[in-house]
C-alpha cells in the first residue's frame, strides 16, 4: 500500500522528541485499514490555536484536543495514479498532556489515541457524543487494542 503523509507543527510550536515517529505509526493504521493511495496530513499546535479552528468551525469557542476536516477529492498525479485527498488532522499538544492527566493514561497511548480518531473520521465515521458505546468508539478501541504494541512516544 502506497498513501501520502504529511506530518508538520504551527509554526508557533516546536517538534516533541517523538515527531518522527507519528508518519511511520499512521502508514500502519492506514495499512491496517486496508486504506490505499491516501493522502493525509496532520499538524500538531497548542490549544490557542486550535480554540480559534474550533470557534471558527464548530461555533465552539474552547480549545479540544482534535479536529478532522475531511477532503474527499481525487486527483490523478503526472504518472496518472489517483490519490483520494482524505483531509487534514489537527491536534492540540496542549491538550494532548491534558488528557493523559485526566484519562489517567500514557503519552503514547493517547496520541495514538488521537491520530486513530482523527482518520476514523476521515473515513466517514463519525460520533454523537464520546460515550463509549458509540460504534466509532468502539470501533477505534478496538484498532487501538490490535495496535497497542506500536510506540509513537518512547517512555
Amino acid at each position: 500500500m502506497k498513501n501520502n503523509i504529511f506530518v508538520g507543527m504551527e509554526e508557533t510550536c516546536e517538534p516533541p522528541e517523538w515527531f518522527d515517529n507519528v508518519k511511520p505509526f499512521l502508514e500502519k493504521v492506514l495499512e491496517k485499514l486496508k486504506l490505499d493511495h491516501w493522502e493525509v496530513s496532520v499538524m500538531f499546535c497548542n490549544d490557542g490555536f486550535i480554540r480559534n479552528l474550533n470557534s471558527q468551525y464548530r461555533n465552539i469557542d474552547s480549545p479540544t484536543d482534535v479536529l478532522s476536516f475531511e477532503g474527499g477529492d481525487e486527483y490523478a498525479d503526472d504518472e496518472g495514479i489517483v490519490w483520494y485527498a482524505a483531509g487534514d488532522i489537527v491536534i492540540s499538544i496542549d491538550t494532548l498532556l491534558t488528557n493523559c492527566t485526566e484519562f489517567a493514561v500514557t503519552l503514547n497511548e493517547e496520541l495514538k489515541r488521537l491520530l486513530v480518531h482523527g482518520i476514523l473520521h476521515l473515513n466517514g465515521m463519525d460520533h454523537s457524543d464520546n460515550s463509549p458505546e458509540q460504534e466509532m468508539l468502539i470501533f477505534q478501541e478496538k484498532l487501538l487494542k490490535e495496535m497497542e504494541n506500536e510506540t509513537i512516544v518512547k517512555e
